[in-house]
């Protein structure tokens, strides 16, 4: 009878335990379907944005030339000369490191190991010439830049002259050479350095 008793007890117990443990299980089962719905749920409600990629300016040339010419207009970033100061600072997007009544200087930092200057040269608000140099520590970017610009300036302005490393393009109008473009390649075994000016034809 003790025996039975016992016995009764102990299938009791069991099945209380397993009755809590199936209840708690039931549980976890719960709340772990709900995270799963939620994050399920998190995912397709984020739409991924597209990176669209910058649409290029030079096709064929150097991402870099699309920073530092800017423009197919004009002679240089859509600048010509004879232009206002006024033109000028609208279309640089940087404040002047130097500002004087003849003169707008620019610094523009591309990236770690390059950066480009513009110095504007201006008479009776007028501009006069333009220079551009180009600082590179990758000397490989700094050939390439070169012959790039090189390749640009002859198909915007044929017939170049080449003398003592610098190449020279003439715009003529009618017996007249409103303006001159001079590219130079100034680099040293250390550092890549490119030349460019651009000035009224005297």
């Amino acid at each position: 009878m003790l025996v039975t008793c016992v016995a009764i007890i102990f299938k009791t117990v069991l099945l209380f335990i397993f009755a809590q443990l199936f209840t708690n299980l039931r549980i976890i089962v719960k709340i772990f379907f709900c995270f799963a719905f939620l994050f399920i749920l998190s995912c397709q409600g984020e739409k991924k944005e597209e990176v669209k990629a910058k649409p290029r300016i030079f096709e064929g040339y150097h991402p870099m030339l699309d920073e530092i010419i800017r423009s197919k207009d004009g002679v240089f970033r859509g600048i010509n000369l004879n232009s206002k100061p006024e033109v000028i600072k609208t279309i640089e997007s940087a404040v002047p490191v130097e500002r004087s009544p003849g003169h707008l200087y620019f610094e523009y930092k591309i990236n770690d190991e390059t950066n480009y200057s513009i110095d504007y040269t201006l008479n009776k608000d007028s501009l006069e010439e333009i220079n551009l140099q180009i600082n590179s520590n990758d000397l490989e970017l700094a050939n390439y830049l070169f012959c790039d610009l090189k390749d640009y300036y002859a198909n915007k302005l044929p017939n170049p002259t080449e003398d003592k490393g610098y190449v020279v393009y003439n715009c003529f109008e009618g017996q007249r050479k409103p303006f001159v473009v001079s590219l130079s390649d100034n680099s040293s075994p250390t550092q890549g350095t490119i030349n460019m000016v651009i000035y009224k034809d005297k």
